[in-house]
């Protein structure tokens, strides 16, 4: 290792260091005076440096040890050097439309110390503001400004041109603060599926608060991916609109799944807002009106849903063996129970076989399959089906409801679950369980996300594939001569249910407010697609003859919904009439006949 010596071959140093002049060297006059201006400019330097210094170390401890009350301004200021949270991610549908995203939005605020320091007239200041700013209230704006303290908000989220013009205010304190906020290029097309985001960029509803916690996943890149395709979105709530308008609805909700991915393809809940400008949600400033535009009708509405529910009364009974489709159950007479009588809508008044049962929406011929069947194996049946728990989908639990239904299962009620009375689920429980009733068997939990192609769905079997067999031919045949005839769209072989149930409002029903759906699929010979609708509190009209039954009001925008979507969704049509088609849904029983439904 060399030494420090070494590095010196100076001959006339010493080795330690000190090294005096081998010979005095003599400086003329220019020289010298030289050498004292440029000793004079480093002191001078030095001494603004050492001043700056000064000034920084003064500030931090003014900073350190300020009083609690000038705090939080100043704590704000260091906010502003703090890393930056991770950025949201883009939201996309499954072909790849935005839906949501980021954009720079600066926020403003004030430093009043500077601003009254530099001798500004908080009057004049708070009109000029104001009027760059109109939304602001005068009387905010110039308490802040004379608030004394180095950091308040005055606006969130600016636009271009709010910030335009504040910047050529040019008022001494009058500052911006880099931010994104959240866009909604599609307005109010997704607005309870996206959701939206708070001015802090954090999601509060719909998918945007169901990703919180992704955004904690550093692995995590590129744009959230969902099941929704914008354009069946569009045309969902397109129908359902024309609806609300046409039956002077209170609201009006449907969803569409891929039954055999359980894929939510759209969702619409109405009335619905726009995410860019979302309600209040605080229940001090919330209107009415505000709440229910913010409700999802198809995650958190709870509703007794009427005969929709003998689908799965139905699927229970063939399934167990407790019925076939040539059983046949006594539907003469109204059953009594306790204050309860239970009665048809269009009563054949006779015994009518499984097939009948479902497609004249017989209550008495399904409580009595409820009966034979039992409560342990209605509530065993149910409860596999998810009917009996929250819907296990990707959004926060707040938004998801748990369905209500007795807590002892007696007699009556055996009989009113049958045909969807004395217990509410979701939209999202109904068309879920009926997927798996049509799909083969297999329940698929739902899911907003797109599932790439070939990926393995998970799914459980729940009932068996002769059952998924025969229930497709009741769903068609309640199409083809039951209660949900304006249903039908021409090759593409639609099958369903309908539902028209009385509101129970504080366990009283209401005989004049009604809750109608339709719950559909096509086509029904190798189901694909799933779509359940729902009108809140219809009224007839001269074109309904009156009803405001789900047969006259959801089933004919079901219709519309399936040809304007099945193109966008590769679903080629068929020839209905076609062997194949008819050998797949013939129900062997009713070979020869012909329902008359009155």
């Amino acid at each position: 290792m060399l030494s420090a010596q070494r590095i010196d071959d100076n001959p006339c140093r010493p080795r330690h260091f000190k090294p005096p002049p081998c010979a005095p060297v003599v400086a003329d006059p220019a020289t010298a005076q030289l050498l004292e201006t440029t000793r004079t400019r480093l002191l001078l330097a030095a001494s603004l440096f050492s001043l700056v210094f000064l000034v920084v170390i003064g500030r931090l401890i003014d900073v350190v040890e300020m009083p609690s009350a000038a705090a939080e301004p100043r704590l704000a200021h260091a906010k502003l050097v703090t890393p930056p949270p991770p950025p949201r991610p883009d939201i996309v549908d499954r072909n790849g439309t935005l839906l949501a995203t980021n954009l720079d939005s600066p926020a403003l605020y004030v430093d009043s110390k500077r601003m009254l320091q530099a001798g500004e007239n908080p009057d004049e200041a708070t009109q000029l503001i104001n009027k760059a700013l109109p939304d602001l209230a005068p009387a905010e704006i110039r308490a802040k400004l004379i608030s004394g303290r180095s950091f308040a908000y005055l606006k969130r989220s600016l636009t271009p041109h709010q910030e335009y013009a504040v910047n050529n205010l040019g008022i001494p304190g009058i500052e911006f603060s880099p931010a994104e906020r959240r866009i909604y290029p599609l307005g109010d097309l997704a607005a309870h599926t996206v959701g939206y985001c708070n001015v802090d960029n954090i999601g509060e509803a719909g998918i945007e608060r169901g990703i919180n916690p992704l955004l904690k996943d550093k692995d995590h890149t590129g744009p959230v991916t969902l099941a929704l395709d914008a354009r069946v979105q569009f045309i969902l709530k397109d129908e359902l609109h024309h609806v609300m308008d046409q039956f002077e609805a209170k609201g009006a909700a449907g969803i569409i799944m891929n039954v055999n991915t359980g894929e939510i393809v759209a969702m619409a809940s109405l009335p619905d807002f726009d995410p860019n400008h979302p309600p209040s949600t605080n229940p001090k400033t919330a209107t009415v009106e505000d709440n229910e535009r913010i409700f999802n009708k198809i995650t958190s509405g709870e509703y007794e849903l009427g005969s929709v529910f003998k689908i799965f009364n139905t699927a229970m009974a063939l399934d167990s063996g407790v019925a076939t489709m040539t059983s046949s159950y006594d539907a003469r007479n109204p059953i009594e129970i306790g204050r309860f009588t239970i009665e048809d809508y269009h009563g054949k008044h006779r015994w009518l076989t499984v097939p009948e049962i479902f497609a004249y929406s017989s209550n008495i011929g399904s409580a009595r399959m409820a009966v034979a069947a039992g409560a342990d194996r209605q509530r065993g049946f149910l409860d596999r089906l998810g009917l009996l728990s929250p819907s296990p989908i990707e959004l926060d639990k707040v938004e998801v409801a748990r369905p209500h239904y007795p807590a002892v299962w007696r007699p009556v009620n055996v009989m009113t679950i049958a045909f969807g009375h004395g217990i509410a689920v979701t939209p999202l429980h109904m068309i879920t369980a009926t997927a798996a009733m049509i799909n083969g068997g297999i329940l698929h939990p739902p899911t907003m996300f797109k599932v790439a192609d070939g990926a393995k769905v998970p799914g459980v079997r729940v009932i068996s594939a002769k059952t998924s067999d025969q229930m497709r031919k009741l769903f068609r045949l309640v199409v083809e001569g039951g209660t949900a005839k304006l249903a039908e769209a021409p090759g593409y072989v639609v099958g369903g249910k309908t539902g028209t149930a009385e509101k129970n409002i504080h366990g009283h029903y209401e005989e004049k407010k009604l809750v109608s759906s339709f719950m559909g699929a096509f086509p029904i010979n190798n189901p694909q697609y799933a779509i359940f609708t729902l009108v809140d509190e219809p009224h007839g009209n001269k074109e309904s003859h009156g009803y405001a039954t789900a047969g006259w009001t959801v089933v004919p925008a079901t219709s519309r919904i399936i040809e304007r979507i099945a193109p966008l969704l590769g679903v080629a049509p068929q020839d209905e009439n076609s062997p194949d088609v008819k050998q797949a849904l013939q129900i062997e029983s009713l070979i020869g006949k012909k329902l008359e439904y009155n």
